[in-house]
């Protein structure tokens, strides 16, 4: 019997492999309960690109008082730094890895976002 963690790691592993094939750089996410966390990761998965994540002082700032990174609206602000971030770092075109999480919620929101700004996926 496999562990909750196990299983998404599973179902990461076929989405790894099937980008490496293409060669492109990913946008990674993870997710825990309190944050966000995205980074692009260059096409030969040697180097970070970029990276945004909630768990920044000057994104815990804009959030406000509570701080909050676990929510759909965090996720947003996250999705627009890295693409910001990764069009700094001269990336336009992405693939997209949610790291076996659902296509829901807040990683939709974090996707999303970064497709509004421009990022390619």
């Amino acid at each position: 019997m496999l562990t909750k963690k196990e299983q998404r790691l599973r179902r990461a592993r076929q989405t790894r492999i099937r980008i490496a094939q293409q060669g492109v750089a990913r946008l990674t996410v993870n997710r825990t309960n309190l944050h966000i966390y995205a980074s692009v990761v260059s096409g030969d998965g040697s180097k970070v690109l970029a990276s945004a994540s909630t768990a920044e002082a000057d994104v815990r700032k804009e959030l406000g008082a509570s701080g909050k990174g676990g929510n759909a609206n965090a996720a947003q602000l996250i999705g627009k730094r890295i693409a910001e971030k990764a069009k700094a770092a001269g990336v336009e075109k992405v693939a997209f890895d949610r790291a076996g999480f659902a296509f829901h919620g807040r990683v939709k929101a974090l996707a999303e976002a970064a497709r509004e700004a421009g990022l390619q996926f």
